[in-house]
């Protein structure tokens, strides 16, 4: 979707099992905005083709493939990037960070194995810790995934851009700690929402005019 000539793009990266339909709320305020829009289905999601998902390692290919079509379209513009769950780990891990503008990063998560371990703990309670060290060999067998690699905090340090972080109070995947660990290690500039009453759950549809006037605000200052 086109925007004003003077504005900049966001390309929006949807969060994991969803595709780019699930951007198409904040797809709409920011064309309205006048920034140029584009979304896209990750691998093995939406009418994408492929069968595995690897939490951000591959799908960032994806990503930075999306960038640079965004930039043969906009030349001479800056271009930002909304990454939610597994659209924020994409923008930063394989090669990335991809060479956005200015990033928003919603509910992403620290490290593999945290996020693994959060989703268990959530329903089992302590019973969850015992199983999380089995499950990352079997995930590392299956896919080939090293969990050395799907560390998001790591990549954030590498930033070059503005970068805004934001997570729900109440996320049992990433919980809110995790969320203020990631964003400590971004460079600055940088800013943090943590968004009360709010779990791992689409945060634009939750708190709606005040994601809009921060978000707007963000891109005021960094696009």
């Amino acid at each position: 979707m086109a925007g004003a000539p003077e504005r900049g793009g966001v390309l929006l990266l949807h969060g994991v099992r969803a595709n780019r339909l699930a951007m198409i709320a904040r797809m709409r305020f920011l064309n309205e905005a006048g920034y140029s829009v584009a979304a896209i289905d990750f691998r093995a999601h939406g009418e994408s083709t492929g069968d595995k998902i690897t939490f951000g390692q591959e799908e960032s290919a994806d990503a930075a493939a999306a960038l640079s079509y965004m930039r043969e379209k906009l030349p001479g513009r800056k271009i930002a990037v909304i990454g939610q769950s597994l659209g924020g780990a994409a923008a930063l891990l394989g090669q990335g960070p991809i060479t956005a503008d200015a990033f928003v990063l919603e509910s992403v998560y620290p490290d593999i194995g945290r996020a693994i371990d959060d989703r268990l703990t959530a329903p089992f309670g302590p019973l969850g810790h015992l199983v999380t060290p089995a499950l990352l060999v079997v995930g590392r067998t299956m896919t080939g995934l090293d969990p050395a690699f799907l560390r998001p905090i790591d990549r954030i340090e590498k930033l070059r851009a503005p970068v805004f972080v934001i997570s729900g109070v109440r996320d049992p995947n990433t919980h809110i700690d995790e969320a203020r660990e990631l964003f400590a290690r971004a460079p600055e500039p940088k800013a943090f929402w943590a968004v009360e009453g709010v779990g791992h759950e689409d945060i634009y549809f939750r708190t709606n005019a005040e994601y809009r006037e921060r978000i707007q605000g963000f891109f005021g200052k960094h696009l």
